[in-house]
């Protein structure tokens, strides 16, 4: 080897060198381990780790507890945490130290507010309660005769966390991102697929004349199908925030169109006694003319087209 391509290789090297020792950046995807406590009083109020959880209190039987996948820059950790990732690398642990401004913001006496008893409904009318007034979340301090005093301040605000971490890997493959950006705002991780689809696209040029040409090309877009469970289909944050959580998904993993397929399952045909229940029988012992009778259609024209079948 030449001095010349001694030197390139050197320098291609250190260029490799400097490249791996920037370490994580804003965009990339990192699965962690992670348990949130309290600093005050080392109380458990997130984990990934299930024996934790178990030794926390925690209900073990409503939640998956394993490590979660996270977007860097999107938000899905707190911001002293987010800074401590940032350059590190995979294999850091550690613990971040998150003060309450960073965390559930700091308590404000502001925020206890008296109302109307009857803004509350009764089954809630109770010390503890989590309730919702005027689409704002709080927790029923008292009630007496028809007032109440509701916190609606965060129930960690005030509260410094501290972080434990671990970063197991870093996550390259778009179908485990997706579903990882999925899984922290929905807390599951749906069924994804990305695929590749080949459409007809429509151009409009105009000629020196003035002359519109219309031209067809035939272009790639990139999909991510979800499929949408029952519990996903009723998840809050899912039914107000779709649109911005589809834009997120769009944005971060360079995608054209976010397609939500939804499916039933169930046990053929028979799925349908819910439906025919109220009509006096399974399908093969309904009279189709009298149960069309209080339907605003022609029921003998209807019956005449079945015979014909």
């Amino acid at each position: 080897m030449s001095d010349q391509e001694q030197a390139d290789a050197a320098d291609e090297a250190e260029e490799t060198e400097t490249e791996t020792d920037a370490g994580l950046e804003d965009g990339d995807f990192v699965r962690v381990a992670y348990t949130i406590r309290t600093a005050d009083d080392d109380r458990v109020i997130d984990t990934t780790d299930e024996e934790t959880a178990e030794d926390a209190e925690i209900d073990v039987d409503e939640y998956e507890f394993e490590p979660r996948i996270i977007a860097l820059g999107a938000g899905h950790v707190f911001p002293s945490v987010e800074e401590t990732f940032l350059g590190g690398s995979v294999g850091d642990d550690g613990t971040v130290d998150v003060p309450a401004e960073d965390a559930f913001g700091e308590y404000d006496p502001d925020e206890v507010e008296t109302v109307k008893a009857d803004k509350i409904p009764e089954d809630d009318r109770y010390p503890g309660a989590q309730i919702q007034i005027d689409n704002r979340q709080g927790h029923l301090e008292t009630i007496i005769g028809g007032r109440a005093r509701v916190d609606f301040n965060h129930p960690l605000a005030g509260e410094d966390l501290e972080y434990e971490y671990e970063i197991i890997e870093e996550i390259d493959d778009r179908e485990e991102q997706a579903a990882g950006m999925l899984g922290m705002h929905l807390q599951e991780a749906p069924e994804v697929r990305v695929e590749t689809v080949s459409e007809e696209e429509e151009t409009v040029t105009e000629d020196d004349g003035g002359e519109e040409t219309v031209e067809t090309e035939e272009v790639e877009k990139d999909v991510l199908y979800v499929t949408a469970t029952q519990a996903m289909q009723m998840n809050q944050q899912w039914m107000f925030q779709k649109q911005q959580i589809a834009q997120d998904l769009m944005s971060r993993l360079d995608l054209d169109r976010v397609v939500v397929e939804e499916v039933i399952e169930g046990g053929g045909m028979g799925g349908l006694g819910g439906m025919m229940g109220g009509m006096g029988g399974g399908a093969d012992d309904v009279d189709i003319e009298e149960a069309l009778e209080d339907v605003d259609v022609d029921a003998d024209e209807i019956v005449d087209e079945i015979d014909e079948e």
